[in-house]
């Protein structure tokens, strides 16, 4: 039941690069990604650490490039690049709505980002900056949603929560089926052997294995992420 108060201290944010397109077909959506800021600004501004993991596949994809012919250490690195290029457009748009915002890259670039360093997160976080963790995990053949699990766990968030454009996990895609049955709740354990594609199994077991509980939900319903935060039954739940 939504009480108006959060339900969460810490949280991870988890976005796909395709859900900073928009309605494009590629790039950056700037009004959309505003929306997406405002959101994270309204939680922000009740109190909850909020920090976020991007991906980058609205630019490159590793895979879709190691496909395309391209080394897939070289493609996987062009890939976290990508993140930090969304990351900078992220902190950009919830820096101009009076938010303080850092990004913090797994790769050094200096010029643009700070270096990750848990740590410096953590005081980031305690003193109500918002977080952007770049560059993935800095090593190649990993996801950023197995990034996002292990930023989650090492900065001690309370929930991960996965920002998807469908209202929660189902049984099939509800995209292609109109039957398709909309889960609850589930276990780690049920998501792995029922092979439900919403996290790569590296980042399932990460959080079952540190008892770290995700939500996922769709970040298309506006309202719907500070109604989860303050403890609405939204989404799906893995635990």
């Amino acid at each position: 039941m939504n009480t108006g108060k959060p339900a969460f201290k810490r949280v991870l944010l988890k976005l796909s690069g395709e859900a900073l397109m928009g309605d494009l077909d590629y790039g950056i959506d700037p009004a959309y990604i505003r929306r997406i800021a405002a959101e994270v600004k309204t939680v922000s501004d009740l109190g909850v650490e909020v920090a976020l993991v991007i991906g980058g596949g609205n630019i490159f994809r590793g895979a879709g490039l190691a496909e395309a012919g391209i080394d897939r250490v070289t493609g996987d690195h062009m890939g976290m690049l990508a993140t930090v290029m969304n990351c900078l457009a992220f902190q950009d748009a919830v820096e101009k709505m009076g938010c303080y915002c850092r990004v913090m890259s797994a790769l050094t670039i200096n010029a643009v980002c700070e270096d990750y360093i848990r740590r410096r997160a953590i005081r980031h976080l305690d003193k109500g900056r918002i977080v952007l963790f770049a560059a993935g995990t800095g090593n190649p053949f990993f996801t950023t949603d197995s990034a996002a699990s292990l930023r989650a766990v090492e900065i001690d968030a309370d929930v991960m929560i996965k920002a998807t454009k469908v209202d929660g996990i189902f049984d099939k895609d509800p995209v292609k089926h109109s039957d398709a049955v909309k889960y609850d709740k589930l276990g780690f354990d049920e998501v792995i052997k029922g092979k439900l594609a919403v996290m790569d199994t590296t980042a399932v077991v990460l959080c079952r294995d540190n008892q770290l509980p995700v939500k996922v939900f769709n970040m298309n319903n506006e309202g719907d992420l500070q109604r989860l935060i303050c403890g609405e039954n939204i989404g799906t739940t893995v635990e």
